[in-house]
């Protein structure tokens, strides 16, 4: 039974952790969420600051996702150390909470084989990277517009972006999130099929910045 024992633990040690464990992913997707969608759709009923008048936000960012070419990773097993309040506070002004870092931490940021603050300035890093066009931060007004308008102003500001890498979304007739592939190193790259869903819309909902 001791001889048994052994051979087990030993056959334990010599097999490789499972791929999630140690952050081993092809690329990232960077969401940029549309904050007026999702204060209409959730926010406002929840009270969040975030949606108060005059705080302007617009695409805030939502997370940092590491993906497979097929699939995605969620809630890896991970030896770091969870954020700390100050972390997560820390990501409030791009993310608008620190429960939304917080979430984010635990659904993908423990995929990524980083630490908190690894991570977070990576995801940093990454939403420093795009340009939010100005000509949808300043519309001033509810408007409603083809959702490839909105790839197009994506594009348009940021050269180095190409349309397979650049996925819009839309939740309830709106227009929700702007999902952009970065490589590892955080350079634009084509998006996997699954990550790839544009919205059809063409008479999706833009509401203005508050």
């Amino acid at each position: 039974m001791i001889r048994l024992a052994a051979a087990l633990l030993t056959l334990l040690a010599a097999t490789p952790a499972p791929a999630q464990l140690r952050g081993d992913f092809d690329y990232y997707v960077l969401s940029l969420s549309w904050t007026p969608t999702w204060c209409a759709l959730e926010g406002d009923a929840r009270g969040s600051p975030q949606c108060d008048a005059d705080r302007g936000h617009g695409f805030t960012l939502h997370g940092l996702w590491p993906q497979h070419e097929r699939g995605w990773p969620e809630y890896c097993a991970t030896a770091a150390r969870p954020p700390s309040h100050a972390q997560t506070d820390g990501m409030a002004d791009i993310m608008g909470s620190a429960g939304l870092a917080f979430h984010e931490w635990k659904k993908h940021g423990t995929c990524s084989g980083l630490g908190p603050a690894a991570y977070f300035a990576t995801s940093r890093a990454a939403y420093a990277s795009i340009m939010r066009p100005p000509a949808i931060r300043d519309l001033g007004r509810e408007v409603t517009l083809p959702a490839e308008v909105v790839e197009a102003a994506f594009l348009d500001a940021n050269p180095d972006l190409s349309p397979d890498g650049v996925t819009v979304t839309c939740r309830a007739g709106r227009i929700q999130e702007v999902r952009i592939c970065l490589t590892t190193e955080l350079v634009p790259r084509a998006c996997g099929a699954d990550a790839s869903r544009d919205c059809a819309l063409d008479d999706a909902l833009l509401s203005p910045m508050r």
